[in-house]
């Protein structure tokens, strides 16, 4: 149509080619050592959420439990990654094999390099910054996903049988999810738009949590734990809400307006989260909450990233207006139905890229 015309022209090929399966010309192949610059910072920023996401679950859960929680979510930056270099980058970028792409593509990420672009089939497949920094900053996103898992089952997995999980979990469902959307697979071909992981990221955990819970069951030591360190969760939602325009912004994938535009818009929509996070509290439980407070930020934050850089300031605000009521009505229903839940995984992440 003319006004899905109107809107792609106002986003560059750079910004958005893994994200709509655009290709350039070979011969148009590029690196700008602005944007090189600009992800590299990004990938740090969305590395460091995984610690932040780390302090926060690891605050919200009893004193007897937090340094599991906090091996759970650290781990996946070791596991994710060895697996993201080994085949799980090219499983989700590499030739569609229709279910996800080849592992001959890019194995050990050979076929990328440091001083040239990202391509494949002989076409550019990400102008502008080297194929290494490209797997390097959606390396980030494989390993934070998963982790933010571990915040629904608490207390339910021993180690071992969780790295398996993570492991099966990871091939089975984020690989082909990311290659659907961001691989050029047939989500992305039909037209489906997601700008930083509303549907890879939180969706895919947040949905997954709750099919575990189905599995795993409720925790033996009964559903209500009261959080052993908020200050921690203050410094992980510091921290998670700092990466994020790493993790927003980083997804335009070049200094550019929707850089821009993303990093703004994350701003706005975790703000009045937040605020109406706090007024939902109060009246609900006759006193504001500094827990509440965090998870209402994080819920504007999940519930802004698919949109990011595609909507107008003023679209944020609403999704921020959105996001509070829905996912804090959402959180307390789940509870209703007995599924412990034990972080909000769910209601926070699943609902909230969801919405």
């Amino acid at each position: 149509s003319h006004a899905s015309a109107s809107v792609w022209r106002n986003y560059t090929s750079v910004e958005l080619v893994s994200r709509k399966w655009l290709r350039s010309p070979l011969q148009a192949m590029t690196v700008d050592w602005a944007s090189t610059t600009f992800i590299l910072i990004c990938t740090a920023l969305v590395q460091l959420m995984t610690p932040g996401l780390a302090f926060f679950y690891g605050g919200l859960v009893s004193d007897m439990t937090v340094l599991t929680m906090m091996m759970q979510v650290l781990v996946c930056m070791g596991i994710a990654s060895i697996f993201w270099y080994l085949l799980l980058f090219s499983f989700c970028f590499g030739d569609s094999l229709g279910f996800f792409g080849s592992p001959a593509t890019y194995p050990c990420l050979t076929n990328l390099n440091a001083a040239e672009p990202m391509t494949r089939g002989g076409e550019i497949f990400v102008d502008g910054i080297p194929g290494w920094l490209f797997a390097a900053y959606q390396g980030m996103f494989a390993v934070i996903t998963p982790a933010l898992m571990t915040g629904a089952f608490a207390n339910r997995f021993r180690f071992k049988p969780f790295i398996i999980f993570l492991v099966l979990w990871l091939l089975l469902v984020y690989a082909p999810l990311c290659h659907w959307l961001w691989g050029g697979g047939w989500m992305a071909q039909w037209g489906t738009w997601d700008f930083a992981g509303g549907v890879v990221v939180h969706i895919s955990a947040g949905f997954s949590a709750l099919a575990t819970l189905l599995v795993v069951g409720p925790r033996a030591c009964g559903e209500h734990e009261v959080p052993h360190n908020v200050p921690f969760v203050a410094l992980g939602t510091g921290l998670l809400w700092f990466g994020w325009f790493g993790f927003n912004g980083g997804s335009a994938l070049a200094t550019s307006r929707t850089a821009v535009t993303a990093a703004l818009n994350s701003e706005i929509a975790a703000s009045v989260a937040l605020f109406l996070w706090i007024f939902i509290d109060w009246c609900h439980n006759g006193k504001p909450g500094l827990v509440g407070l965090c998870v209402g930020a994080i819920a504007g934050l999940a519930t802004v990233t698919p949109a990011a850089g595609f909507i107008q300031p003023w679209g944020a605000f609403v999704l921020g207006l959105l996001a509070a009521p829905s996912c804090y009505a959402l959180c307390e229903m789940i509870k209703k139905l007995g599924l412990d839940d034990a972080l909000d995984v769910w209601a926070v992440h699943g609902m909230g890229g969801f919405i």
